[in-house]
């Protein structure tokens, strides 16, 4: 094994995990690698820093690749030069990768490449804004972005759902079941409408009902074959018929109190319906 070849293999395991990190494949990362190895191999130039050649080769194969899957959005990113970027010393721990792998879909090419460099690699902000192709202060923009971006990701996984919200739905389902007219009044906001959400649910004849005694008098009683459900990822109710969902109660509900009943029968939204 030649010098080159040794001192390739020695960062290949580097290079590799940050390939995944970028593209969020595996196999897409080695395919990466490995033609920056082809790309090495061709080179007959003089190589001072053989490690940064292979960071900035294989990042911008990975940059090519994300480019052709999401064009970078026409954003502007001119800062003051002078002006420093309070997330520049901010440099997360290497086990932000699975966080980061969740919301690929989240950051633009050049997010996720400033991000994972810096944050990740250690790389600083100059080398990266070499391989993307702009000023080292908007590859901190970049990085920033990417970052926060993340951040509101976390926070949104963390946030809890509303503890009324759930327990307001099977409420609503328990009175209405049961006949409770008391309960389901005080359920309801004043000014609570239902109607049909889609033209699915139009076109079955779903009135528009506004307020407490017209929603109330339709529905007392009459979701006999109502069952608790998600639409989606929301807490709903929908009617099942011969054991298929036929229609689906979208609640908004706010300070506990329903405010809004959408009715929907369109196919895609009764697909992604299932048991709670």
């Amino acid at each position: 094994m030649d010098d080159q070849t040794a001192a390739f293999e020695a960062e290949r395991p580097r290079l590799a995990r940050m390939a995944e990190r970028l593209l969020g494949d595996h196999a897409e990362a080695e395919d990466a690698v490995q033609n920056a190895w082809l790309r090495l191999a061709r080179n007959d130039a003089r190589i001072d820093n053989l490690p940064g050649w292979l960071t900035t080769v294989t990042t911008r194969l990975c940059l090519d690749r994300l480019r052709s899957k999401l064009p970078e959005p026409e954003e502007d990113l001119d800062l003051d030069e002078t002006s420093p970027d309070p997330a520049d010393d901010v440099v997360l721990a290497d086990s932000v990768g699975s966080a980061l792998t969740v919301v690929l879909d989240r950051l633009s090419p050049s997010e996720r490449v400033a991000f994972v460099l810096h944050d990740s690699f250690a790389v600083d902000f100059p080398t990266v804004a070499t391989i993307l192709g702009t000023s080292p202060v908007a590859a901190r923009k970049l990085a920033s972005r990417a970052r926060n971006k993340l951040a509101d990701h976390d926070r949104d996984e963390a946030r809890p759902e509303r503890p009324d919200y759930t327990a307001v739905v099977d409420a609503f389902l328990h009175a209405a079941k049961g006949g409770d007219l008391d309960t389901l009044l005080g359920l309801l906001a004043p000014d609570v409408v239902m109607a049909g959400a889609d033209s699915a649910a139009v076109a079955m004849g779903t009135p528009r009902l506004v307020g407490r005694a017209q929603v109330s008098q339709l529905l007392n009683g009459g979701v006999k074959t109502a069952f608790p459900v998600f639409i989606g990822e929301r807490p709903g109710l929908a009617w099942l018929h011969r054991g298929d969902y036929k229609v689906a109660f979208d609640f908004v509900i706010e300070d506990g109190l329903v405010h809004r009943v959408d009715l929907r029968a369109d196919p895609q939204v009764l697909a992604t319906v299932r048991k709670r």
